[in-house]
Parts: C-alpha cells; structure tokens; sequence
C-alpha cells in the first residue's frame, strides 16, 4: 500500500472519476486505474461499485476513506512541517551555552534570531560545559558552546576563541606578581561551579598543573556562579579566578585586583556538535549567530581562533 495508491483512491471518491483524478494528479487515466486496482487487488477487495457514470464507495471502501484521508493528512503535514523548517519557516533551534554565556555578547543571541526568524522555536540551556558535551553527545541538544577540555567521544569540536583566565583577589600584594601553581596551595580559593567541580574544565587545568608540579589544590568555598565567587572575594573572605571577559565587565567588583598566571591559563571556547548528525537549518543558524558573538568578542577581551572576515572561514564551514 503505497500513498500514490491511496491519494488515487481518495480522490476518485472526491472527484467521482478516475478520469478528473487523472487530470487531478497530471497523469494517464489508465494509470490511475491501475493504482487502485492494485490497491484492491492487496486488500482482497473492491473499493468502488463502479457505476456508469460516477464512482461510489463499497463498504470496505467505506470503511478505508477515513484511514486513507488520515495517512495522507499526516503525510502532507510531515512534507510541510520539513518544507518550513528548511526555509527556518518552523522547526526548533536546539543550543548549550556557556554558563557565563552573557559575559561573551551571547545575551543577545535569542532576540537576534527571533527577530530573524520569528516562526523558528528556540531552545538555549546554559550549563557547565561537561553538561554541555553530555547533553550533546546524547542528542538532547544539537549543538553547544563549551570551555575545553571535555570528553569529545563521539563529538566534532570546532575551537573559536581563546580567554586568558585571570587569578583574583581584592588583596593587591597577592597580584603583585604572576601567579604559580604552588601559590595556589597557599591561597584562600575560593572556587565556582561547585557542581562539576574539578570536572570543570577550568578546574581540570588547574588540577593537571598541580599534578605535574607535585602538589594538590583544594578550595575553602565553592560556590555555582561566578559572580558569587567575586562577591566573596571583594569582601576579602578569599581569592578566586575568573575570564578576561568578566574581568572586563562592568559588573567586576572595583574592589579586585587580577593577576595573570606565571604560565599563561587560558579557556579555550568551542562549537560541539554530534560527528554522526548533521544540524537542523535553525541550529545552523543558530551556531553562525552565536560565532559571530563570540569572534567579536575574540576582538576585545579574547584572542579568535579562527577568521570572522569572510564567510565560511571561520567553525561554521567545518560544522554542518
């Protein structure tokens, strides 16, 4: 049973002929006759009494009609919801961003598209990168940011920019100088994204550093975001670590001074994506906006991995 036969059989019981079907569907009568004998033939059963003028419904082809008329509604419906989302007409923009994703100019990533593409859904979840390439890997999202390193099995990683990752405290003797990994032993840390902690992957670097250097780092406080390390730290319970880009945000507490790492700490952002699936046009989308943001962040407080000046240079080509 095929849709050809029951969009033949439909029509004849709309149109009454296989005639003005044929005209109908663009094709031969003969060969409309032949969709439905087949059909017929399949079911073990006439569908039509076939009159000497109009066609009228047996009672098995009474009691197809409704199915019939059903599969092909859902059929056109399944052509026309694919139709609308290749067009970015329909569909839905699926997106992990990075927990400090405001920090980046990503704040503004939903109005853009929205504004774009206003029929298109859109769905942004903001959590540590090591959710991120989880969610990713098992087809929750479509696509993510994340902070390197992660575990990339199964994914394909397209690395953008690059943040000097600044030590922090509101005791400028403790800023006076590059940071070592052993000052940290001694340091009051006070450390955020308490949740994953040191599956963080800033965490991770910091941890891998300590272990080549032969020592162990601990945190007096952790906290989940960012802004309440800087809270802590500018009443002077502790010191903390934060971004280029949140350091150069207006809402830096004035109170704290940076420092960088004697060897230079940096997160690496990336574009993650499933290797065996390609994107929907929304992400698509989705994914180009969101480069965007982040190359014209990579012009101020981060250093681009890749080039912004033409199109298709940049992850997006290596991405879809």
């Amino acid at each position: 049973m095929t849709l050809n036969q029951l969009r033949a059989f439909a029509l004849a019981h709309r149109l009454g002929t296989f005639t003005a079907v044929a005209a109908e569907l663009d094709m031969a009568q003969p060969s409309v006759s032949e969709l439905v004998r087949r059909l017929e033939e399949e079911l073990g059963t006439e569908l039509f009494v076939r009159g000497s003028r109009k066609l009228s419904l047996s009672a098995a082809g009474q009691e197809l009609l409704p199915h019939a008329e059903q599969a092909l509604a859902a059929a056109d419906h399944g052509t026309a919801a694919v139709r609308a989302l290749n067009s970015l007409r329909g569909g839905t923009a699926t997106f992990g961003l990075l927990r400090n994703a405001d920090y980046y100019l990503l704040s503004d990533l939903v109005r853009q598209f929205h504004e774009r593409y206003p029929d298109v859904r859109v769905r942004l979840v903001g959590q540590n990168s090591a959710e991120t390439a989880a969610a990713v890997r098992e087809g929750d999202l479509e696509a993510g940011l994340v902070v390197l390193p992660i575990d990339d099995e199964g994914l394909a990683v397209s690395p953008l920019i690059q943040d000097e990752v600044r030590y922090v405290s509101a005791d400028p003797r403790r800023t006076r100088e590059p940071v070592t990994v052993e000052d940290l032993t001694t340091a009051p840390l006070i450390l955020y994204d308490a949740r994953y902690g040191w599956s963080d992957p800033t965490r991770r670097q910091l941890s891998e550093r300590a272990q080549l250097a032969g020592v162990s780092l601990d945190a007096r406080i952790e906290v989940e975001h960012v802004e309440s390390a800087l809270r802590l730290a500018a009443d002077g319970i502790g010191d903390t670590i934060a971004s280029r880009a949140v350091v150069r945000s207006p809402r830096f507490p004035q109170e704290l001074t940076t420092a960088p790492f004697a060897a230079p700490l940096h997160d690496t952002i990336a574009l993650i994506r499933r290797r065996d699936r390609p994107l929907s046009p929304a992400t698509t989308e989705l994914v180009r906006l969101a480069e965007n943001a982040l190359l014209t962040t990579g012009r101020g407080s981060a250093e681009p991995l890749v080039s912004s000046e033409v199109p298709e240079r940049g992850a997006l080509r290596d991405f879809r």
